[in-house]
Order: structure tokens, then sequence, then C-alpha cells
């Protein structure tokens, strides 16, 4: 009943807190006209939103303390909590308000956003362990002061960033406050709670007339005020969490803002424009272009940030959730993120896939080096060496010879080759050659002189690495060379041995026949 009495009280607060900013803007003069193709909106609109907000927040919380001492009953607000958070959210709301009023520079802001978040740790509000990271043990403060900066940097500046449609700010902020609040509810900590859900009924209040069309913008002073309670709530609400659970809630609640930021990094990095320089492409500029409307693209991202909020309560359940809520998030921000076009990242795309066929010729390379090798190659020492020096890289385990004859000579006369279990010559490199392979590729092995000497089969124990060369580079002159090789480097006998008649069908007697990879799970031995 507590929570729904501030809830009720903050969200009475600031619709008419709000309705007066609006108006005492409107009769002043005080107005945000549209001055750049960044500017969503065609007529002037005040941009004092933020007042309002910050204005009924404290209001109510100021009451939620007050008001029971005076009924005699113990306040569940205490003096140096609200010092250590809402302290240094004065000074963030007063550097938008300077800002909504007269231009801050990045640099100053960023500077003031950190003297706050210095003033947060020291309130005793920061990151202090990492769950699984350093065995879940508090971090020394040279490391945790450098993250709790980042962490609020990160936030308030997101928040701020997606603040470019008609109260998608405020929407999407809203959600995330509201799972701060049931989060809080859960773990429990009732001053979270409490401030959430005060902040919540001033959010929305105000967005009653901040959607679209919007009367009243957030401002900056209402975008980095919520951004900079959020960041701190998030802090304040997982001082007695140790897991990897307790620290990625926050993370995937407020996913739709940090991927904003995290792409807008990303495109002016690849781009090579300013970090601090504005543009159109956004996701909400996106969702624009793409022909959905000013409220539907709102809509969508609403939706996005609900879902982002729901996955991030499904946590609680515990680690064993996890896995499937962070895989379930990551297939929905790459599928998402590709329906947004970015041209950077389609050029990054391209980077990386040419990066991939250099690395293909770099291996085709090393693949016919090794033959030239192998052609003055005459021992058997020297041509497992070359084949483990140019294979092992590609990601293969080692090499085996199959239809040689059936007479198991002495492992000595055959070193560094040995026996597998199953008789079969073999030389394997990982140091597990009892172990069946996942996959094997089965090469025909033919001299120079057409005698055809069997099979090496080249196999991985576990398949962990894709094999990037070009399978076509094996057959061209390779497989002879190292035919050659292996007649010169097998004792006399079985280096002249030809493939049983009963194994040689029509199509291996073709000259350039490449056997295609036998792709096949190993059966595990009893």
């Amino acid at each position: 009943m507590t929570y729904l009495l501030v809830f009720l009280g903050s969200l009475f607060l600031s619709l008419v807190s709000t309705w007066c900013v609006r108006n005492i803007a409107n009769a002043r003069g005080w107005m945000h006209a549209p001055m750049s193709d960044r500017h969503m909106h065609t007529v002037p609109v005040p941009r004092l939103g933020g007042v309002a907000i910050y204005f009924s927040f404290m209001a109510a919380v100021i009451l939620a303390m007050v008001v029971p001492n005076v009924l005699g009953d113990p306040s569940p607000l205490r003096v140096k909590a609200m010092v250590g958070l809402l302290g240094p959210a004065i000074i963030v709301f007063l550097l938008g308000l300077f800002d909504d009023v007269r231009a801050v520079g990045p640099y100053w802001k960023f500077a003031i956003q950190t003297v706050a978040a210095v003033w947060l740790y020291a309130g005793g509000y920061g990151i202090h362990n990492l769950g699984l990271i350093h065995g879940g043990q508090a971090l020394a403060w040279v490391y945790c002061l450098p993250l709790t900066i980042l962490w609020v940097l990160l936030i308030t500046n997101a928040f701020n960033l997606i603040d470019g449609l008609d109260g998608l700010a405020a929407g999407s902020a809203l959600f995330s406050t509201a799972v701060v609040f049931v989060v809080s509810l859960i773990v429990p900590n009732q001053l979270v709670a409490f401030f959430a859900i005060a902040l919540a009924g001033a959010i929305l209040g105000f967005l009653r007339f901040n959607f679209h069309p919007a009367s009243i913008f957030l401002g900056d002073s209402g975008s980095l005020f919520i951004g900079f309670m959020l960041s701190a709530l998030a802090l304040a609400g997982s001082q007695k969490a140790t897991t990897i659970v307790a620290v990625a809630i926050p993370v995937v609640a407020f996913g739709l803002p940090i991927l904003d930021v995290v792409l807008a990094v990303a495109r002016r990095i690849i781009g090579a424009k300013p970090l601090f320089d504005g543009d159109l492409d956004h996701i909400h500029h996106k969702l624009l272009k793409r022909g959905l409307s000013h409220r539907a693209a709102v809509l969508v991202l609403y939706g996005a940030t609900a879902g982002f909020g729901l996955l991030s309560v499904a946590l609680l359940r515990g680690e064993k959730m996890l896995a499937f809520v962070l895989v379930l998030v990551a297939t929905g921000v790459i599928f998402g993120v590709q329906q947004l076009r970015y041209v950077e990242l389609s050029e990054l795309s391209a980077l990386l896939s040419a990066v991939f066929k250099k690395r293909i010729v770099a291996n085709n390379v090393s693949i016919r080096r090794a033959a030239e090798l192998l052609d003055a190659c005459g021992d058997r020492e020297a041509f497992c060496r070359i084949l483990q020096e140019t294979l092992q890289p590609l990601g293969f385990s080692g090499f085996r010879l199959e239809n040689f004859d059936d007479r198991r000579l002495p492992e000595s006369s055959l070193y560094p080759l040995g026996y597998d279990s199953k008789g079969r010559i073999q030389f394997c490199w990982v140091g597990q050659s009892a172990a069946e392979p996942d996959w094997e590729l089965r090469l025909q092995l033919t001299t120079r002189l057409g005698e055809q000497l069997g099979y090496l089969c080249l196999f991985q124990v576990h398949q962990n690495r894709h094999q990037s060369f070009n399978m076509s580079v094996m057959t061209d002159g390779v497989r002879t060379s190292i035919s050659d090789a292996l007649q010169r480097a097998l004792p006399q006998g079985l280096a002249a041995l030809q493939t049983p008649h009963n194994d040689v069908s029509a199509s291996s007697q073709k000259e350039e026949r490449l056997e295609k990879p036998a792709l096949r799970r190993a059966a595990h031995p009893e």
C-alpha cells in the first residue's frame, strides 16, 4: 500500500508540475525551435520537462520520508542513503538544466558526470564485484571506481542519446524503472523500491504530455537525470549480490539504450567520424527510414524495451536461465541490427570476409610450400614433421594411412609413425592417439608414376576449428608430393604396395580424384 501511495502521489505531482512548466515555458517563450535535420519536431516546443520530473520525484521522496515521521512511524528512507544517491543526482540534473539553457560541451559533461559518479561511489554505491570474475570476491578500488564511472557514464548518456522521438526516452525509462522496482521487491531492497516507484510515477505523469505529438520535451535535464538515477539504482540494488546473474540483470534491463550507444560508437569509429558528432543513424532514425511512422517506431522500441525487461526479470530464476537469456538476447540483437541495414556494419562484414579470404590464401601457400619440402624429403621423421607443421595450424589432429597391407611391422621400423587401436598406421600430434576422430578427410594417394598407394586420412579428434583452405590445392600436385615422399620414407615392401584390387572402383582410377570429406560422428568405444 505504501508503494502505491508513493506512486500515485508522484504521478499526481508530475501531471500538475508538467502542466505548469509547459504553460510557463510557452508564456515566457522558453521554446526549443527545430534547428537541424536531426530534430523531428516542426514547431517550437519547450524542453524543460526534466524540471517537472525532478520536482515531482523529489517531492514524493521527501513526503515519503517526512509523513511517516509525523505519524509516528519510522521512515524507510535514511538521510545518509538520500545524500549518497540523491546528492550526485542533483549535480547531474543541474548540468542538464544548464545545457538546456546554454549548451555545454561534451568534455565538460563527461567531467561533471564523472564527479557525480565518484560521489556515488564514495557514498557506498558502486561496482564491487563482477560475479564469476575474481571468484565473486570484492575487487580493489582501483578497479571498482573506474568500472563504476564507466557504468554511470554509459547509462546516463545512453538515455540521452535515445531521446530523439516523442516519448521514446521517457517510455523506455518507464519500462526499465519498472524492472528495477520488481527486482528490488524480490531481492529485496526497500530503499531502491521507494526511489524506483517514485521515479516511475514522475515519468508516467510526464509521458502524458510527451507522447506523440509532444507538447513538452525531456531536455537534457530530464534524460540525464533519469539515466543517472537508473544507473545509480541498479548499483544500489546489486550491493548484496555476488553472482554473474546480478551483473547481467541491469545490463539486459537497459538493453535498448546500451545497444544504441554501442552501435553509435561502432558506426562512428568504422566511418572515421568524431564520436561526439550527432547523426541521423540512431535506431529510431533507421526505423523511420524503413517507413515506420513516428508513433509506430516508438511503439516498436517500447516493445523491444519491454522484451529486454522481461528477459532481465527471468534471470531472477538463477544462473540456470543465464545461458538461455543471453542466447535469446544475442539472437534478437543480431536479427534486429541486420534489419536496420547499417552501411558501416556491412563494410565491417566485408572486411572480415576479406580477412578470412586472406587466411585461406596464406594456408594455401603453406600447403604448396609443404609440397616443395616433401619433394626433398627422404626419411619418416622429416615427413611427419613437415605434415605436422603444415596441418596442425589448420586444425587437424594427425593423419592415418589406410589400405596398405595387413602385415604388422615392428613399430621401431615405423617410428615416429605407429599403429592405432585398429592396427592402422598413423601419426597423431594432439596426445590423444587412442581417441576416435570427430571427422576425417580421405585422400587417394597417387605417385608421379601413377601408382596408387592407398589413402591418407587427415583427421580431427575434437571439432573445434574450421578448415580454411581450398580442397583443390591438395590435388594440384600436393598429393603427388606426399605420395612420393611416403614411398621413400616407408620401409621397403610397404612403400610399393598398391591399394587392393577389391578396394579400387572405377571412380578411383581417375587421376585427379579427391575423396569428399566424410563427415561422421565417431562412436565412442565402450
